[in-house]
């Protein structure tokens, strides 16, 4: 056996090598390895995996002060010593170590969060070891494993097929090549590539970084991909920073024309700009994000791309597939329909026939279970079998009894049978309304044919299957509806079960047959689209039919998910704003959708929706938070220094300000919340509006109080300067709790934590100005009258809030209003 330093040497060999001498070569057979054997391999070819290349922890660390904002803050600390200012020097310095750490830790948290949920959605791979079939994480395959390849399974490794029907392989991921290939026995399927069509072994050679490939197919793909939300709001930070830095520029220049101190007003100004940029933005974003996460992973949705949390939020439409997640996926079969001569059991039988217990397939499952006496397929050996695939729509299985006669059954949809049976033209107007009568009821059909004599078939009979809808879906579509989200059934059903599945559940009848959605003229396109959007369902539908759907959806408006399960539903999944592969779905689905769930219904993706919707409240709060905050000390600083020639407070002060409120307001992504009955929308212009009015009332605030201490009380401006510093830190902090909600501060309880976070950074603060830590002192009278003022104002702007909103946002965002980004 090779060693995992000269395996890679040998690949183009092993490629070459005949089957036979292949299985030599790597000490293996059909039968595959010993556990034992496979656990000694891994020693030496190591996990099948493409190991990523990992930072240095501490050099990651260094990158935190590497950048335009650590820039100004280094740039501050150098200043402060130059001119000898030390307490602002360390005060500073904590700043910029706070900003470092604080970053670090909630990246390297986060990380560990994606890492979680990516070995959750870990591929799986069936492997011989043994002499029996296992299913494994495919890290664990080593060369000379035996694996099983299925219809939807991602490959896992290289491997050389052995006997049996071709394979259709996907291989665009590896080569570009946009229509699948034809792989037969003693041929290579590469890593990575997805199996389309057919089933079949295959003998693992390479594996991890030895592969064809270089590495294996990524499941959790963008994890760190910026959603529209992310940007929009980091927009808003460009546009905080521009603001900050075009003021100070004002007062740099106003500055030089007076003659005031050049280093010192430039040390201050960099400050400045250091406490107006939002310095906490990307760290609240990936902390709330993280925390989105870890609560859908517990209600068993798993998030592949973060931004998914975000997307949703602003769903309006769901796809969703009907079985397994509207319904139980738990198939039971029905009294059949047979054709004259022949009896209601030899229709069972021949499909059970048809039909393999190990491929753990519903349907198969069902026919098998529909025998009286199971031990009937004994007298029957199957010689081969040939899997349902979407194009052919049936399975096949050649049988040959004891006394040696063989023949052929199948069963699959009743139009693709019928089309095979010879007696088609006689049997069908019975089979049709059969199936038709079953359909009304809400039953399945499945035809069943059994080959003659002479090789030709026959048609048998029709098995109704029922597959009952889910006891939560009704109540959970309702809820859906509720919260502004409209829900389409998406199946593959005849019209009329379609049709009869949606009366039960509460949808509506509307329901459209997507069978001739392709040969739709030129005309007619705006009318279908308009069509689809009204209905509620699809029926008939193939997979290109469901991207068809999501296309016209989406240019008419609309944000949409759709959920999926097949290898053919990945190009939907993709295609949709956020693609939602369902409990065991395929591989291939999986790595195409945004979020997994392990567990079946529809309930958990109503979940989610509301938990995206309340990350996106925290997210709106903060920023308007943020953008009033910032507008409030650089309108304030300007003007006063311009106006009066006052700096109102010190270069340590806004330092201890930016401190201290940006380290509690992480607490905002564990804030209670109230989601939106609508589905959300970033809408600048209310959030920059009312941003803008509150930071106005916070400047009218702070020279309120300025005019009171220096006419009114007569007090020296370095006190007044105290009192603006801890008006500024409680006033600042007590606007969370006007932003945090769209009707009045006390219509939602703010969370415990968030609440200890603020009461805790202000005690520090009022200390600081009380007892003249870094500032003049001002006393107990002095600071509890400032926590009045405060409070008196932070009434006053709930209030000028609820007018903000009146005129900004007076209604909730209409639907089709929202458009398509």
């Amino acid at each position: 056996m090779q060693t995992v330093k000269d395996q890679s040497d040998v690949q183009g060999d092993l490629k070459s090598l005949s089957l036979s001498e292949l299985q030599a070569k790597l000490d293996s057979s059909a039968e595959g390895l010993s556990q034992a054997d496979a656990q000694r391999r891994l020693g030496q070819y190591e996990y099948n995996e493409i190991c990523e290349k990992k930072t240095n922890p501490l050099v990651k660390f260094l990158t935190y002060f590497w950048g335009p904002i650590p820039w100004m803050i280094e740039a501050a600390v150098v200043l402060s010593a130059f001119v000898q200012h030390w307490p602002d020097f360390g005060i500073i310095l904590v700043l910029l170590l706070a900003n470092a750490v604080v970053g670090f830790w909630e990246e390297y948290q986060a990380g560990n969060a994606i890492a979680a949920l990516k070995a959750k959605l870990a591929i799986r791979a069936r492997v011989r070891r043994d002499g029996k079939w296992t299913t494994l994480a495919a890290r664990e395959l080593v060369p000379g494993d035996v694996i099983r390849l299925r219809l939807g399974d991602i490959v896992p490794a290289d491997a050389r097929l052995f006997e049996g029907d071709p394979v259709e392989v996907d291989q665009s991921a590896l080569t570009g090549e946009s229509l699948p290939v034809t792989r037969k026995a003693d041929e290579v399927v590469y890593s990575g590539s997805i199996i389309r069509q057919g089933e079949i072994n295959a003998l693992v050679y390479g594996t991890g970084r030895n592969t064809y490939f270089g590495k294996t197919a990524q499941l959790v793909q963008g994890a760190h991909t910026v959603s529209h939300f992310q940007r929009a709001v980091l927009k808003v930070g460009d546009y905080l920073i521009v603001l900050a830095v075009v003021l100070v520029a004002l007062i740099l220049v106003v500055a030089l024309f007076r003659g005031d101190k050049m280093m010192t007003t430039l040390q201050f100004a960099l400050v400045l700009t250091v406490a107006a940029i939002p310095v906490a933005m990307p760290t609240v974003l990936s902390v709330t994000m993280a925390v989105g996460a870890r609560l859908l992973a517990a209600k068993q949705a798993i998030v592949s791309r973060l931004s998914a949390i975000e997307e949703l939020a602003g769903v309006d439409v769901l796809c969703s597939d009907k079985t397994g997640t509207l319904t139980q996926n738990k198939l039971t079969l029905g009294d059949p329909f047979s054709v004259e001569g022949v009896n209601s059991e030899q229709v069972i039988l021949s499909a059970a026939l048809a039909s393999r217990a190990e491929d753990q397939d519903t349907i198969d499952l069902a026919v098998l279970g529909g025998l009286e006496d199971d031990q009937v397929l004994k007298g029957y050996k199957m010689v081969h079998f040939q899997p349902f695939d979407p194009v052919r729509k049936r399975t096949e299985a050649t049988v040959e009894t004891r006394d040696g006669k063989i023949f052929k059954v199948t069963k699959g949809a009743p139009q693709v049978i019928l089309e095979l049976a010879v007696d088609a033209p006689k049997v069908q107007p019975m089979v049709e309304k059969a199936i038709n009568e079953f359909a009304g009821r809400g039953f399945r059909s499945l035809g069943v044919a059994r080959s003659d004599a002479q090789g030709q078939w026959q048609f048998l009979g029709v098995l109704p299957l029922y597959d009952p809808p889910r006891e939560d879906s009704k109540v959970t579509i309702a809820t859906a509806r509720q919260m502004g989200v409209s829900v389409k059934m998406v199946t593959g059903d005849q019209l009329a079960i379609g049709r009869e599945t949606a009366r039960q559940l509460g949808l509506g009848t509307n329901t459209l047959d997507a069978s001739g959605f392709g040969d739709t003229r030129h005309h007619e396109t705006a009318q279908l689209a308009e069509s689809i959007e009204k209905a509620d369902g699809f029926a008939q539908v193939f997979p290109e039919h469901k991207f068809h759907i999501v296309d016209v959806l989406q240019q008419r408006g609309h944000i949409v998910g759709m959920t999926g399960d097949g290898v053919n539903d990945a190009p939907a999944l993709k295609k949709a704003d956020c693609g939602i592969a369902v409990s065991d779905a395929t591989d291939a689905a999986r790595a195409a959708a945004a979020i997994v769930l392990t567990t079946p219904g529809l309930s958990v993706i109503v979940d989610a929706i509301k938990e995206s919707r309340n990350i996106f409240r925290r997210m709106n709060s903060y920023a308007i938070y943020r953008i009033a905050e910032t507008i409030r000390v650089l309108l304030l600083m300007t003007l006063s220094i311009l106006v009066f020639n006052f700096y109102p407070v010190t270069a340590v002060m806004i330092v201890l300000l930016a401190l201290l409120n940006d380290g509690a307001i992480l607490s905002i992504a564990y804030d209670e919340v109230r989601p939106s009955a609508n589905p959300e929308r970033w809408n600048m212009r209310a959030t920059l509006g009312i941003a803008t009015v509150l930071g106005i009332m916070g400047v009218v605030a702070s020279f309120g109080l300025f005019y009171l201490g220096e006419r009114v009380f007569h007090l020296d401006r370095e006190f007044i300067q105290s009192l603006i510093y801890l008006k500024l830190s409680v006033a600042g902090h007590l606007t969370i709790f006007v932003t945090r909600t769209r009707g009045p501060f006390w219509s939602i309880r703010p969370a415990r934590i968030l609440l200890v976070a603020v009461i805790g950074t202000q005690l520090i603060a009022t200390t600081f100005a009380v007892f003249g830590i870094l500032m003049a002192p001002i006393g107990w009278g002095w600071g509890l009258a400032v926590w009045g003022y405060a409070l008196a104002w932070f009434l006053v702007n709930d209030r000028v809030k609820l007018a903000a909103y009146r005129i900004f946002d007076p209604t909730e965002p209409s639907l089709l209003a929202r458009k398509h980004r």
